[in-house]
């Protein structure tokens, strides 16, 4: 991976660039908002790749309007490591029409215009990804909330009006460098010892895509709760059986993910024989483990996976990917 300033004279870039002239396949990538702790994972990911030039910016112009326009516009993929309304900021400075943008803010989940970066859902989500400009990539909580919900209501097994409950553990990094902060803090209050809940009004932010995503009539209730380890997380939805469209055992429902999964790369259907479920059991990749428990009047579902790996970063790498034609599995474990 080679790294670019945009502050450099022109004919010092125009060198540099000549030099990588027979690299035909150079993808030239900004991370806007690189500094933060998904922007740092993205730019930790791409580190390895030999196909991948970083275009960056000096500390002091970070936050110059101008200069971010110009990154944006020389790039031929940015991402956007943003808070919402800077997000859109930058969308709006991009005036190259060639110019693939990936948005890892909640800024555009919603938007139809949008490709939503979750391939495993359907061919047509793969698609999508694969011929926009503009992704949104999914929110860690939505990622796991709708790798369980999506399959059940597009097969018809559960109707968009059921009435979800949804549990989700997360490490702290979840909350950014704020909570890093708070959480690895020696003096930090006792509280941080214990599991938190929060977003008690049932107002998070990710509930917009958790309910569009899924087509559902209603957002279901939203229990998140952050825990003292870094990184991984587990949701769960419980499921009545007797409420089902379709009536389903465990072992029915079990083979039914694994058949609609058979063709991932990183979502899978778990190993058996687990009697705990460890948040934090494949932090560091982008995998995703897919769990069916209980029996066959309540049943529980559950979804493992990394919040920085295919809730974040991962996620983010996967989309450049495929919208750049390449196996989506590149600078990913």
């Amino acid at each position: 991976m080679r790294q670019d300033s945009c502050g450099e004279p022109r004919r010092a870039r125009r060198k540099m660039l000549y030099k990588e002239e027979n690299k035909a396949t150079m993808l030239k990538v900004f991370i806007d908002g690189k500094e933060g702790t998904t922007g740092l994972q993205i730019f930790d990911r791409l580190g390895g790749r030999d196909d991948v030039r970083i275009i960056s910016l000096p500390e002091e112009k970070r936050k110059d309007i101008e200069a971010r326009r110009t990154c944006i516009n020389e790039a031929d993929v940015v991402f956007l490591c943003l808070p919402d309304a800077a997000a859109r900021e930058s969308v709006a400075l991009c005036e190259n029409e060639c110019v693939k943008i990936i948005d890892a803010s909640t800024a555009h989940r919603t938007d139809p215009v949008w490709a939503y970066g979750f391939p495993e859902l359907s061919a047509a989500h793969r698609e999508k990804i694969a011929r926009s400009k503009r992704v949104a990539v999914p929110g860690c909580h939505a990622s796991g909330f709708i790798s369980l919900v999506y399959p059940l209501v597009a097969g018809g097994i559960l109707s968009p009006d059921y009435p979800f409950v949804c549990h989700s553990v997360t490490g702290y990094s979840g909350g950014g460098k704020k909570m890093i902060a708070e959480y690895e803090c020696a003096e930090r209050a006792r509280e941080f010892d214990s599991p938190r809940q929060y977003a008690l009004g049932q107002m998070h932010k990710h509930l917009p895509e958790m309910t569009a995503v899924c087509g559902l009539s209603c957002p279901p209730i939203f229990d998140p709760i952050v825990a003292d380890y870094y990184s991984g997380m587990c949701v769960a939805v419980p499921i009545h059986s007797r409420l089902m469209k379709k009536q389903m055992s465990v072992s029915r429902l079990k083979e039914y993910f694994a058949e609609y999964y058979a063709s991932s790369n990183f979502v899978h259907p778990a190993r058996e024989g687990t009697n705990y479920l460890a948040a934090n059991s494949l932090s560091g990749t982008n995998g995703m483990e897919i769990y069916v428990e209980g029996n066959d009047e309540r049943i529980l579902l559950a979804s493992v996976f990394d919040n920085l790996g295919k809730g974040a970063s991962g996620a983010a790498v996967q989309c450049m990917n495929i919208m750049c034609g390449l196996d989506e599995r590149v600078s990913l474990l």
